[in-house]
Order: structure tokens, then C-alpha cells, then sequence
């Protein structure tokens, strides 16, 4: 099959019937442009149908089936990062991020992609789901960087003659310390210190799993330390955030559903997340699940169960002790935090109560760094130019640390420092608050 339309226009124009971007969402947005500077691809270059109000606009067409489903159509969709600063910047309430998931369903299912492009997608599809499959790379890459195998292929320039996304792979990688051979986590139960608060359950996330486990710990840390038992059942699977902005619904709806019955067995009063896209993934369960009649209010009391690290410490007093951090700190809004969530505040207000350290704003804080989940993977391009734009307005703040709630801005944004000849550290934001309630001295977050 070509990459034209592969499906006769029915009173859906292009789309199939299964939850085609609705109508009556396409309606609500009324091309006022209020999106436009917010919209990381517009920024970069100047292109309304990369644009929200454009890509809403082709979703419009292709109801009424007036344009086919060809490579420059899917094109505009995968150029999209789905980052929502439009939602947060729209004043008539749009709701892209329905829009851009379903368009996204819509065209996994009916547009035939490259054999290259398939083969690609289908590798990280089955690879960063699957925590186990994952760790399975931590000697592999424990050997390629402690051998300086990845110096010498860097300084031979030999990394530079691979293709544009598998390049992309190799810059990204995350730094394996020899300690990561060892499996370690967080335990299934930590008990809560002094009177317990409640009793809480740990996403452990995938990448975030295998790759910063020290995020995950010093979570557990936190919370028992502000009182929460906290049970991080180590069988968990995926949350499906990947594949639910990415297009593959019927795999997210899978591995939610059994996330579902994970929790509702162990019986926990809140969900703590420190991932922000798993979080604001979590909190849509209800919605993606919402033809399934067995799941569907079950997802929905999971849903509202679901709350970021940052926000459960923001609801209840703070209980342990802060000791001084003396640094100059830039926080950086991981997008689905501050936009698919909502959560802005709450970090900033939980890193005020440490003491002597001091929050600096980003310029341009609400545009995406360009991880943006795989799209740093298959967009290396645009990626690379929003993770340059981030360095140079993060450098320009005279920050001693960078901090951010997200993985995947974790490992983007500490590449592109590295490319503008920067060794600025970056930290989890639960590293801080733990590192301060353990009295750690700032020299540990020196090093990456």
C-alpha cells in the first residue's frame, strides 16, 4: 500500500468510525490564533498547518473527506509534540488533547507508514514499554561507556555517520553507573515515619524504573517520611502513556486495565506519580477506558486517586524536617506537569521550604524542551532545536541546577546542554526535597 488514502470516505470523510475526531470538538476552536505562540512547532517555523488551529483545521478536511490520508497529511500530525501548551494557552477551552490522540489513533490504524518508519516505531514500541526488556540494555551500556567505546566512536566520529534517528538513540542514552549492574528498587513496602498519614501507592514507571532508580527511591523516601506507608508492587507494567500519545489505543487500554487490578488489590488511598507524562496519563484513565462497561468507573475512581509527587506534598502540611540547600535552582515545567495536569504551583511552592534555596524562572518556561515522550527519537530535528532553545535560555538564568519532574526531559535536556559545552547538573525534582530532608551537602548534585 502507498501512503494515499487507504479507506473509502464515509460519513466520516477519512477516519473509520471508531471515535474519529469529534465534530463538535473540531467546532470549539474559532482560529482566534492565541495557540500560535505557544506552539512549539509554529515557533520554529512559521507554518500554520503546524500549528494547532491548522492541525485542527485538517482534522476538519479529513472529517468531510475532502483531503486523503497521503505522507504530507500525516505528516503535519507527527510534527506535533503534543505538548497541549495550546490548551493551557486557548481562552475557548479547546480540547486538543482529545483531538490529537484520536486524529493519532485514526491515522495508526488507517495510513501504511514506510517500512523503515514501521520497523523503527515498532522497536521502541517494543522495547520502552517493558521495564524488563529494558534492564536488559544496563550492562550493554555499562560496557559502552566504561570501556570509553562510546568516547572513541564519538571522537572518530563514526556515531555521526548513523542515521538521523538512530543517532538521536546514541546521544541520548542515559549514563549507567557500575552500582545500576546490581538490581536494585524500591522496596514493595516502606513503612511511614512516625504516625501514618495513609497508605500509598508508587508508580515506578518504566525508563524512570530502570535507568533513574535514585528518583523512585528518594520518592519512597518523601512520602515515608511525611508519614505514607508507601507499596510499590515490583510486578507493575507500563502505564501506556507512550502508546496512548502515540496513537495505539487498544495496547494503552491493555496494560491499564491491568494496572487497574494491580492497585484496586492492594488497596491504596492515593497514587503517587514522578513521571509527569505517566501522570497525566493516569489521570485520563476514565476517559480511555470509557467503552470498556467492566473498567469504566473503575477507571475513573483510579483516575482520582492518581496525584503527582509534587501535589501530595503540596495538600498536607510538610512534617520532616528541610535542612539548607544554598543553591540557585531553575525549575523547568516538564509538559504534561504544567499543562496536561495543570500543575505549576504546587513544585514551587514544595522547593520554597527549603531553605537558602532560590527558584529562578526559565525564559520561554512554557515551551517544550523537545523530548515530548519518542519524539526526540522520531523528529530528531525539530527535537534537537527546541532542546537547544531550552539550554541557552537555561544557561542564561545562572542556575547552579537545573530540576524537572520527567525522564524524558531529564535525558533531553541534559544532551543538549552538553552540546552548548555545559556540565550544568540536572536533578530530579524529588531528588531536592529528598537530598534537603537528608541533609545532603549541594556537592552531590555535581555530578551526573
Amino acid at each position: 500500500m502507498s501512503g494515499q488514502t487507504q479507506a473509502r470516505h464515509g460519513a466520516t470523510g477519512i477516519f473509520d468510525e471508531h471515535h474519529p475526531p469529534a465534530r463538535a470538538l473540531i467546532d470549539d476552536c474559532v482560529h482566534c490564533g492565541f495557540c500560535l505562540p505557544a506552539c512549539p512547532t509554529y515557533l520554529l517555523w512559521g507554518q500554520e498547518m503546524d500549528s494547532p488551529r491548522g492541525r485542527i483545521y485538517l482534522m476538519k478536511l479529513g472529517s468531510e473527506g475532502v483531503v486523503a490520508m497521503s505522507a504530507a497529511y500525516v505528516g503535519h500530525f507527527d510534527n506535533c509534540l503534543g505538548c497541549m501548551a495550546c490548551v493551557t494557552a486557548c481562552p475557548s477551552g479547546v480540547q486538543y488533547d482529545k483531538l490529537i490522540e484520536a486524529a493519532r489513533a485514526q491515522i495508526e490504524r488507517r495510513y501504511r507508514r514506510s517500512l523503515a518508519d514501521r520497523l523503527f516505531r515498532r522497536m521502541l514500541f517494543w522495547l520502552f514499554p517493558h521495564p524488563r526488556r529494558l534492564r536488559l540494555l544496563v550492562p550493554l551500556l555499562w560496557f559502552y561507556q566504561a570501556t570509553r567505546l562510546q568516547w572513541l566512536l564519538r571522537r572518530l566520529k563514526i556515531v555521526r555517520a548513523l542515521p538521523e534517528r538512530w543517532r538521536a538513540m546514541e546521544e541520548l542514552l542515559p549514563p549507567v553507573r557500575a552500582g545500576a549492574l546490581l538490581r536494585s528498587g524500591v522496596a514493595r513496602e516502606t513503612a511511614a515515619v512516625g504516625p501514618q498519614r495513609g497508605r500509598v501507592g508508587l508508580l515506578l514507571g518504566c525508563v524512570q524504573r530502570v535507568f533513574f532508580p535514585g528518583v523512585n527511591a528518594a520518592t519512597a523516601r518523601v512520602l515515608a517520611a511525611e508519614g505514607y506507608q508507601v507499596i510499590a508492587p515490583p510486578e507493575q507494567g507500563c502505564c501506556g502513556a507512550l502508546l496512548v500519545h502515540s496513537g495505539h489505543e487498544a495496547e494503552a487500554m491493555a496494560m491499564a486495565r491491568r494496572l487497574i487490578d494491580l492497585f484496586e488489590r492492594e488497596a491504596v488511598e492515593i497514587i503517587v506519580t514522578n513521571a509527569a507524562g505517566c501522570g497525566s496519563t493516569l489521570k485520563q484513565f476514565g476517559w480511555l477506558l470509557r467503552d470498556d462497561p467492566q473498567y469504566r468507573d473503575r477507571a475513573q475512581a483510579f483516575a482520582a486517586k492518581c496525584r503527582d509527587i509534587s501535589e501530595v506534598l503540596d495538600e498536607t502540611a510538610p512534617r520532616a524536617t528541610r535542612h539548607p540547600l544554598p543553591l540557585r535552582v531553575a525549575y523547568h515545567d516538564a509538559c504534561h506537569l504544567q499543562h496536561a495536569q495543570g500543575i505549576w504551583d504546587q513544585p514551587r511552592r514544595a522547593l520554597g521550604l527549603v531553605p537558602q534555596l532560590e527558584i529562578v524562572e526559565i525564559p520561554e518556561a512554557a515551551v517544550c524542551c523537545g523530548s515530548a515522550g519518542i519524539y526526540n527519537l522520531v523528529e530528531p530535528g525539530p527535537a534537537r532545536q527546541l532542546g537547544d532553545r531550552k539550554a541557552q535560555n537555561l544557561l542564561a538564568t545562572g542556575a547552579h541546577l537545573l530540576v524537572t519532574s520527567n525522564p524524558g526531559c531529564l535525558l533531553q535536556i541534559r544532551n543538549a546542554l552538553a552540546r552548548a559545552g555545559s556540565d550544568l547538573p540536572v536533578r530530579h525534582f524529588v531528588e531536592v526535597i529528598d537530598a534537603s530532608m537528608r541533609g545532603v551537602t549541594p556537592a552531590v548534585f555535581r555530578k551526573a
